[in-house]
């Protein structure tokens, strides 16, 4: 039975590599190439590939977003020409993560991974960091909406999803609020409560609140408590 794999990648040269490489494993199928995130995200949703061949900066949306929108992502193998993703490629559970350009040798020890069955990389990789998120990608009822994180106004905790708020309305997205603290640029966002996090440059004063507390007045009007672990921390960002 054959194997069935896409690559998403927006670089001709690296793709015809990862083909010219692949022809060592006659029982891998390329059903289909993807120069976009877009495109990629449909071609697994038709193709049902088992395996995925995957670069991070791509035109439209990245990689990393582009998986946030699938519900069951397949095996994936990341190929880009930055290390500061690693962390972010063990976190998503990817089988293996290739730093352009890779060599033959490189790619068959990802390769015997993925056939061997070893489902994520190294944890060794966790040591690597990466840098704040720029904005957030969600599915929406039209298609994909993109949220730059300079449009939010404050986040709020939904169980295992979170809403995000911004001066188009509120969105849906399948994460934590753990996960927003420490992804979201900690000098511009504060978690001020267990159940909220706010944009710095959204807020427009504070207010004493009931029993010797204070909330958080943003400029579009909202009211946001304060906990009393989240004070010290928001006083810190502000300066008081």
């Amino acid at each position: 039975m054959m194997t069935k794999a896409v690559i998403i990648d927006d670089e001709p040269l690296a793709v015809e590599l990862i083909k010219e490489y692949l022809k060592d494993y006659p029982e891998i199928e390329v059903v289909h190439i993807a120069y976009d995130g877009f495109d990629g995200i449909k071609a697994i949703q038709n193709f049902q590939p088992d395996l995925v061949f995957l670069d991070v900066e791509m035109p439209k949306i990245n990689g990393f977003e582009m998986l946030e929108l699938l519900d069951n992502p397949p095996g994936i193998i990341f190929t880009t020409a930055y290390d500061q993703y690693a962390v972010r490629a063990f976190d998503a559970q990817a089988i293996d993560y290739l730093l352009k350009p890779f060599s033959k040798n490189r790619f068959s020890q990802a390769m015997q991974r993925f056939l061997n069955g070893n489902k994520s990389i190294s944890s060794e990789q966790e040591e690597l960091q990466d840098g704040p998120v720029s904005r957030v990608v969600l599915r929406v009822k039209n298609g994909i909406k993109i949220i730059p994180v300079e449009d939010i106004h404050f986040l709020e905790a939904n169980d295992d999803y979170v809403n995000i708020y911004t001066k188009e309305g509120k969105f849906l997205k399948n994460k934590t609020l753990s996960h927003f603290e420490k992804a979201l640029d900690g000098s511009q966002f504060i978690r001020v409560h267990r159940s909220y996090i706010v944009r710095v440059g959204e807020i427009s004063k504070l207010e004493p609140y009931e029993k010797e507390s204070y909330r958080i007045r943003l400029r579009s009007g909202e009211y946001i408590p304060i906990s009393k672990s989240g004070m010290p921390k928001l006083k810190k960002v502000l300066g008081i």
